[in-house]
């Protein structure tokens, strides 16, 4: 292999060991993640009690905004402007950039913040309109929204602040930040027994956490060197072009967004739909987090370098490598959603005020989500590749297209399956938004996978249809499985058989998968050493990190 070849290839492999950082660092938050839903489903409930879908709103309307402005539009456009700021202008300049950045977005969701929460007793009919039957969890639903909307602004500087970690190659603490929302909500749910009162807790511990993960970010940036001053809101000709691009992502993703709405105001007809959906909804969140957003990450800022000098082999290889590489990781998490939906949902959730039913809910949910896994971490890749060459626009167009199609089939489905057709018009919709992409990028010559990509993404698909196999299998013969963990008893039922097979199955599972994917081809274990190599020289220096290191904080 040639020095060019060893550099391209230990250059992907950082990007892939930046992934992992984040990945690792993403799985303890996405674990604690579990935990917590775990507690709050067992103590919230779903269809037997208000307290499950008031508190699911409460969540979700908060993080609807978060995700178009913060974490969305605003950042995906941040991102590529302080890179370039910071490569041709100085550090100096970037940071000043980034400071009047923050002050613009802090100051939008302030004010956002306070007009929802003084409207929400009205925004509340089209935010959940099935509620309005229901008294009680109409009126539990908007005083919980309301205690969590200052969420919004302080994940508005977390966001920023993690780009401005990224861009200098440090992903440590946006990965570690999730963490804190998860313990404060974990520390706020456990000691609780009603669950409204636990709903109550929940909300306020949103708060806390938000605040905690804008101080640890801001921690972080300063231990960078990067001098990012807070200051009122002006709007300088950098701002305004920033803005100017962030509005075409705002509406791509406003169009997302859209269509959670339409989805979640489907579901609030259904006594426990909201709840059913966010269920299901955290399962396949695992490997959108793990993969597609911390691969994701990872590659924003290394694109837009390469994109920025104009070396196109680069940006191949940089696809390419993250293609690969997400989908040897999110198709064996699709598959398992796919073909052992009751077994998941039954063993994790179903417990306490979390009925059978609720289970069997989610189960149905989570199928058709498992489906459209692929599609959701690969709108995450083909995004970066748009927002890399500073297009905003293309996304958007694609995104409401896709947003049509949603709400189409969400309303034509729900009429005939109920709450799980809302997860089977995301899931079809999510794939058409990726074709839509993936033909645009083709088309202008900017990337489309090499046949060296497509062979190994069918060796893949190989290893990952092996497993689908044995985990229908394990479905069939579950209760073989759970009968010699049936020691314990409580009140006549058996206690952790179901959690033990469970655990046992995805194990089996993960430790078959990995043989079949470098047997296959699908993955080579040269790229996984490259991935782990401590990286020397100037590669560090092409991934923003220091020389002594992976610039961890």
């Amino acid at each position: 292999m040639g020095g060019g070849a060893k550099k391209e290839l230990v250059k992907e492999g950082g990007m892939i060991r930046s992934s992992m950082i984040f990945s690792s660092l993403t799985l303890v938050s996405r674990f604690l993640g579990f935990a917590r839903d775990v507690f709050i489903t067992a103590k919230l409930g779903a269809s037997a009690t208000p307290a499950a879908d008031a508190f699911q709103t409460a969540l979700a309307f908060p993080n609807l905004f978060r995700r178009i402005f913060a974490e969305g539009a605003f950042a995906a456009a941040f991102v590529p402007a302080y890179s370039k700021s910071l490569e041709i202008d100085g550090e100096e300049t970037a940071d000043r950039l980034a400071g009047d950045a923050m002050a613009t977005i802090a100051a939008a969701t302030i004010v956002l913040t306070v007009v929802c929460c003084l409207a929400m007793p009205w925004l509340m009919y089209g935010i959940n309109f099935g509620f309005a039957d229901d008294p009680v969890k109409f009126k539990l639903a908007v005083i919980l929204t309301q205690i969590t909307m200052p969420y919004l602004p302080c994940m508005a500087i977390v966001a920023l602040m993690s780009g401005v970690l990224n861009t200098r190659g440090r992903f440590v603490l946006s990965a570690v930040a999730p963490v804190v929302l998860n313990l404060c909500l974990l520390v706020a749910v456990i000691p609780q027994h009603d669950p409204v009162a636990a709903a109550y807790a929940c909300s306020i511990a949103v708060i806390v956490a938000g605040v905690l993960q804008a101080i640890l970010l801001a921690w972080g940036v300063k231990r960078t060197g990067a001098r990012i001053r807070w200051r009122l809101p002006t709007l300088t000709p950098a701002v305004k072009e920033l803005v100017g691009r962030a509005v075409p992502g705002a509406i791509a993703a406003s169009a997302v967004q859209v269509n959670i709405f339409v989805s979640s105001n489907l579901a609030s007809f259904e006594n426990g739909g909201r709840t059913w959906l966010a269920t299901a909804d955290r399962l396949y969140q695992l490997p959108l987090g793990l993969v597609g957003v911390a691969i994701g990450v990872a590659l924003l800022p290394r694109l837009s370098r390469a994109v920025h000098s104009g070396d196109q082999a680069s940006a191949q290889s940089s696809m390419d490598q993250a293609v690969t590489f997400a989908m040897a990781l999110t198709l064996p998490a699709a598959a398992a959603m796919a073909a052992i939906p009751g077994f998941l949902s039954d063993a994790l959730y179903v417990r306490g005020q979390f009925t059978a039913f609720d289970g069997q809910q989610t189960a149905a949910a989570l199928f058709f989500y498992g489906l459209g896994t692929p599609a959701f971490v690969l709108q995450q890749l083909y995004s970066r590749a748009y927002f890399a060459r500073q297009d905003t626009k293309s996304p958007m167009r694609f995104a409401l297209i896709s947003m049509v199609v949603n709400i189409v089939l969400g309303v034509a489905l729900f009429q005939v399956i109920g709450v799980p057709g809302i997860a089977a018009a995301t899931a079809l919709a999510s794939w058409i938004n990726v074709g839509q992409m993936a033909l645009r990028l083709s088309r202008r010559g900017d990337y489309s996978p090499t046949k060296a990509t497509w062979s190994r993404l069918a060796r893949i698909g190989v290893a990952t249809a092996v497993l689908a196999a044995m985990l229908i299998a394990a479905g069939h013969w579950r209760a073989l499985i759970e009968e010699p963990f049936q020691l314990f008893h409580l009140n006549g039922k058996a206690v952790g058989a179901k959690e033990i097979a469970l655990a046992l199955t995805v194990a089996v599972g993960g430790l078959a998968y990995l043989p079949l994917l470098f047997a296959t081809g699908g993955l080579k274990l040269a790229e996984v050493k490259a991935a782990l190599r401590r990286r020397t020289g100037p590669v560090e220096e092409d991934l923003g990190n220091t020389p002594s290191g992976p610039g961890l904080l």
